[in-house]
């Protein structure tokens, strides 16, 4: 599971990353709003390149901002794969994708918690992160689709819940696929 979890995580997050642009760059054809030089200056900060005031280069802002989703699409996967799938699922992750900006960008300093943004600022950030997170989520449960329900859901068709009366699925039909 492992190995198809990472290459189709991978493709997966890199899908929502470009649907996530696209929806970004429509957004701010129509609002003004400037591109945001918050990924590169993160990624300076994490790996120690020297960094500079002002306009980011283009680079450095994608290789964070796409390597970034690329590497979380791995979790959706996964949460894919375990039977985690659907509208639930991508809200969940949701929430995680906006938790990993967060995280990464105040302990570097580059960013402040997002209760302090302005509230449009916030808010278009949490639809862009929320896109991410649904476009990702797509592509993740489908292609983990072919691999099977997965436990979680295996265990759901026993019967639903969380019940002590019911046990984890065998492991042949849990992970032999």
């Amino acid at each position: 599971m492992i190995k198809r979890a990472l290459w189709q995580g991978l493709v997966a997050g890199t899908t929502g990353v470009v649907v996530m642009t696209l929806a970004e760059k429509i957004e701010q054809r129509v609002t003004g709003r400037p591109a945001s030089h918050v990924p590169a200056r993160t990624l300076e900060r994490l790996t120690g390149m020297a960094e500079r005031s002002g306009r980011q280069p283009v680079t450095v802002n994608w290789a964070m901002h796409y390597g970034q989703g690329a590497l979380l699409g791995v979790l959706r996967s996964v949460m894919a794969h375990s039977g985690l799938r659907g509208p639930w699922a991508s809200a969940k992750f949701a929430v995680v994708r906006v938790t990993n900006d967060q995280i990464l960008e105040n302990a570097t300093g580059v960013g402040a918690p997002p209760q302090t943004w302005p509230r449009a600022e916030l808010a278009l950030d949490l639809l862009h992160k929320t896109v991410y997170a649904f476009a990702t989520g797509l592509l993740a449960d489908a292609l983990a689709a072919r691999s099977g329900p997965g436990p979680g859901r295996l265990h759901a068709a026993e019967r639903p819940g969380r019940r002590p009366d019911v046990g984890p699925p065998p492991r042949r039909l849990s992970y032999g696929r």
